[in-house]
């Protein structure tokens, strides 16, 4: 039987692949349909991991200034996980740019825009507006500035300018910003089923363009990095009692069971 290779990542986003020009949409939220995206997604996370664990959040939010949390984008989870923090963590409402939106118009309830990369113009228009909305402190918004889906653990970390350019233009509006590297990872500890590690790093706080683009995408870049290190660090030496739980399942009933029987004292069986 011959096997057929399967390319799981490509160096070429899908709107330049449609090779298409694709109409800009906004978020377009409200209480209902928050609502109904805040408990689907999280019973999502739910039902497929045993915990969520974060470290960190309590240092991310400052009051009155924009905040902007960056993260690697490995898998179809980061945005499911992204749009809990938001929400479960930080009780505000996401915004985030999603490349495939036209593709999943509905996610635009929940706080989704869009973003064609076909062309400079056109990619344009999503960064403009993401200036727009990172001014209003109702949203975080939420960006994964390698610009495509990488393997997990991806090294080197680089990101495109993007993230650099809301920032840069955030801060002359706006006066300040700060921006917050987000490791997560999928892992399984000591249970049947993975669980999401969320660590949040030293935000980076701008108060004006002292840097060129290139030079705050390398900082942020050099950022991210850091986090992701010491948070495999934290997994890989099993340090998670300082990490706080969003949720965390009940044991299997088999589970109860052998925790039960690791408790019982057999007595030794003695010589005949």
């Amino acid at each position: 039987m011959s096997s057929v290779e399967e390319q799981l990542y490509s160096d070429i986003p899908p709107t330049k692949l449609r090779n298409k020009e694709e109409k800009f949409k906004p978020a377009k939220t409200n209480k209902f349909w928050l609502m109904v995206a805040s408990l689907f997604f999280f019973n999502m996370l739910q039902n497929r991991f045993f915990a969520f664990r974060y470290k960190g959040a309590e240092n991310v939010m400052e009051k009155g200034v924009p905040t902007i949390l960056f993260a690697p984008h490995c898998n179809w989870w980061d945005g499911i996980v992204m749009y809990n923090i938001t929400h479960r963590i930080f009780h505000k409402e996401i915004r985030l740019m999603i490349e495939e939106l036209n593709r999943f118009p509905l996610l635009r309830r929940g706080g989704g825009y869009s973003v064609c990369k076909k062309s400079p113009q056109s990619a344009m228009k999503a960064l403009k507006y993401s200036v727009d909305v990172v001014g209003d402190l109702r949203n975080i918004l939420c960006i994964f500035p390698q610009g495509i889906i990488r393997p997990p653990h991806y090294r080197p970390i680089v990101f495109q300018t993007g993230l650099a350019y809301i920032a840069q233009n955030a801060v002359k509006r706006y006066g300040k910003v700060n921006l917050v590297p987000v490791a997560v990872d999928y892992c399984f500890f000591r249970d049947n089923r993975p669980e999401v590690v969320v660590t949040f790093g030293e935000k980076v706080s701008l108060t004006e363009n002292t840097l060129d683009r290139k030079e705050l995408t390398h900082l942020l870049e050099n950022s991210m990095a850091q986090t992701c290190d010491e948070q495999f660090h934290d997994i890989s030496s099993g340090s998670i009692s300082d990490y706080k739980i969003l949720f965390k399942q009940h044991l299997k009933w088999y589970r109860r069971i052998e925790q039960r029987l690791k408790r019982i004292d057999i007595p030794p069986v003695a010589d005949v």
